[in-house]
């Protein structure tokens, strides 16, 4: 596996150093990411002060399959396509530091509200309130055919590192290179019914939590001090401010926010349905398809969020492959907590 430790610039991700490494004995510790990392034909993103984007601008609509899109667009309108997507419970000011850098560097860069975040909608009342993967993932597919998108880079993390991940799998001619947070994350029912040793499922209490009718209540009338707590685990030397925990914490006054995360974690346990349309996509999933496409897969040193090693994943991606390790205290949330180093990853991906 060709894998590369890079460390968070602490003065920008202000982070300090933790000893260790995931993967001790086969990471080279490289240091901080300068053009020394850069493959051949990329370019190096300039040192980007974490925080220092509040917003991504206007935000556009677009109907595109069940949904009505909200997204962001920045950079050129020629410029090769980048579609950034988010995670559980984040939204798009995930990439509020990464976006502009990429369009500086004169990507075309598209970060949409996924399904039940910020102010995406249903254009039906009548469609169920499904969030099982491949639904999510075919929102990608809708989002890139109505723009016309024909190939494009899929960044993204958390619940968008496993839509992208399906994307690559499912709909390779469509993706042009991959940066997966977390690595592989495509699954099934079947493997959600598997017991995991109980360290393992003590890290998934909030699936189980939410497979209760108390789980379900419970998030309705916390949502943002769910969302927090979750950031305070998944991340836990990450130290958001209030506003930037609110410009998040807003998307998740969806109205089928609710809904839709309560049935994403009972569909991975078996307890609730998808949809018949996408039963052909989940079976194909079940699987567990390679990836094919030029990938970088990274992680953060201090992910508090349930996570695979990276040696676990490492035969699902099949062709141009490298693993990233970003250290200096970085969790879950790695577009935001180290900008520069996801950045990177979306420009060297592009030339792998």
């Amino acid at each position: 596996m060709k894998a590369k430790n890079y460390n968070a610039l602490p003065s920008l991700a202000r982070r300090g150093s933790i000893a260790g490494s995931l993967l001790a004995g086969t990471i080279a510790a490289l240091g901080a990411v300068t053009s020394a990392h850069a493959q051949p034909g990329s370019v190096t993103i300039d040192p980007i002060e974490v925080g220092s984007h509040t917003s991504l601008g206007p935000l556009k609509h677009v109907k595109a399959g069940v949904l009505d899109v909200e997204y962001a667009e920045l950079g050129p309108a020629n410029g090769p396509v980048v579609i950034l997507l988010h995670g559980w419970p984040y939204d798009i000011n995930s990439f509020n530091d990464v976006a502009p850098a990429l369009a500086a560097r004169g990507y075309r860069v598209l970060v949409p509200y996924a399904r039940g975040y910020g102010g995406t909608r249903f254009l039906s009342d009548s469609t169920k309130r499904n969030a099982e993967p491949a639904a999510l993932a075919q929102d990608v597919i809708d989002f890139m055919d109505v723009l016309k998108i024909k190939r494009a880079e899929l960044a993204g993390f958390d619940w968008g590192a496993r839509s992208a991940d399906i994307v690559a799998a499912l709909w390779p001619e469509r993706v042009k290179a991959l940066v997966s947070v977390s690595g592989y994350l495509i699954g099934s029912q079947e493997a959600g019914r598997q017991p995991l040793p109980p360290a393992a499922e003590l890290q998934w209490w909030y699936q189980f939590y939410f497979a209760t009718d108390r789980g379900l209540a419970g998030y309705k009338a916390n949502t943002h001090a769910f969302a927090r707590l979750i950031w305070q685990l998944a991340s836990p030397q990450w130290k958001f401010d209030e506003a930037t925990f609110e410009r998040s914490a807003s998307a998740l006054d969806n109205p089928d926010q609710v809904a839709l995360a309560i049935h994403n974690y009972r569909w991975r346990l078996d307890l609730a349905q998808g949809e018949a349309k996408y039963a052909a996509l989940e079976a194909r999933l079940a699987k567990a398809p390679t990836i094919a496409v030029p990938t970088i897969t990274m992680e953060g040193d201090a992910n508090g969020a349930p996570h695979p090693p990276a040696e676990a994943y490492r035969g699902k991606f099949t062709g141009k492959y490298e693993y990233r390790l970003i250290s200096g205290g970085i969790g879950h949330n790695l577009p935001q907590e180290a900008p520069q180093a996801f950045a990177q990853a979306v420009v060297d991906a592009d030339h792998l």
